[in-house]
């Protein structure tokens, strides 16, 4: 079984490899994994969803790499992460180390019943008496309990390391948004945007664009009504957004009381039509202030919107998209720059 399943690591790996070559995914442990996981079609749910991430972009992003990892194939994440991975290190030595024990063991058990056979064998062909055949019998059945010692001391200590993944899966659930999720408005960070838009950028920046979005007048909902309904405007405005990126388009929060959008393989034209779209779709909000019984209807937002252009940097297309936002609130707020692509 052991040969089997080492032919079987050999073969996906040799399919995994080239994959991640074409799509150009960066040879990480995380990735190797999701992608081996992925060629040895187990997870049909895994499948799908990195075929619609490749089929949208052309490639899959770091983000959704890790996202997909952590749903689908592991959670070796960072949440206590230097406690939590010396737990998994020591369980993979011990487990390693349990496995090359079982490994001699069988090795050892298998020399001694081939020695035992070849004494069956020349007792039927030399002749036999009843004592010799029950002295081999004897050593067959010693044999076979220690080998069945072996693997179940094995199994054990298989079962032990399972329980002890699932307890670091638990205590990882409750963190593991934090790494990639912004906690109030449950949609990507920032932190999540430097990897994605970064990546963007380097494999694929043709048709990239940039969409920078900021609430108008925040500060006067916090200042009038308190942090609470800011708060609320904040999920309220984040949630409506959301609703409108489809297709491998992602939404972040990218501080404070702004938000952006990565537009994968589009064109400034389509990506300001989506943010003319979602303007729109704000200034339709309305929002309950619990404590006044007041409705506020008044939200709105300003956006910025550009392109990747040849040789630019991320940081330069972030300022290009900043500049228009700006621009959106010096000419009055509640509109889209450029005015028109």
């Amino acid at each position: 079984m052991s040969n089997t399943l080492l032919q079987t690591a050999a073969a996906n790996l040799k399919r995994a490899v080239p994959l991640m070559l074409k799509y150009k995914i960066p040879t990480t442990p995380t990735n190797y994994a999701l992608w081996y996981a992925y060629v040895g079609e187990q997870n049909p749910l895994l499948n799908q969803e990195l075929d619609t991430a490749i089929k949208q972009n052309q490639t899959c992003s770091p983000v959704t790499s890790e996202l997909l990892y952590r749903k689908h194939v592991a959670d070796p994440v960072e949440l206590d992460v230097r406690d939590m991975r010396k737990n998994l290190d020591a369980m993979v030595c011990e487990l390693s180390q349990s496995l090359r024990d079982t490994n001699l063991d069988t090795e050892t058990f298998q020399t001694q019943i081939d020695k035992d056979f070849k004494k069956l064998s020349d007792l039927e062909t030399k002749g036999f008496s009843l004592e010799q055949v029950i002295g081999v019998v004897r050593s067959i059945v010693k044999e076979s309990s220690s080998i069945r010692s072996s693997t179940e001391s094995f199994t054990e200590q298989l079962q032990k390391a399972q329980s002890e993944i699932d307890t670091l899966k638990t205590r990882l659930a409750e963190s593991e948004k934090d790494m990639l999720f912004d906690a109030l408005t449950n949609v990507l960070n920032r932190r999540a945007f430097n990897h994605d838009i970064e990546a963007q950028i380097d494999l694929s920046p043709t048709g990239t664009c940039l969409i920078i979005i900021d609430i108008d007048h925040f500060k006067n909902f916090n200042d009038t009504f308190g942090h609470q309904l800011g708060d609320l405007v904040l999920k309220t405005v984040a949630k409506r957004i959301q609703e409108a990126c489809r297709d491998g388009i992602k939404l972040y929060r990218f501080g404070g009381e702004e938000f952006a959008i990565i537009v994968p393989s589009s064109q400034l034209r389509v990506a300001r039509q989506l943010a003319e779209g979602i303007r729109r779709a704000l200034e339709k909000l309305s929002v309950k202030d619990r404590r006044s019984d007041k409705v506020i209807d008044s939200i709105t937002a300003s956006f910025g919107v550009a392109e990747w252009k040849p040789k630019q940097n991320v940081g330069q297309l972030i300022e290009a998209t900043d500049k228009l936002l700006y621009e959106a609130k010096r000419l009055g707020r509640n509109r889209v720059m450029p005015i028109s692509s």
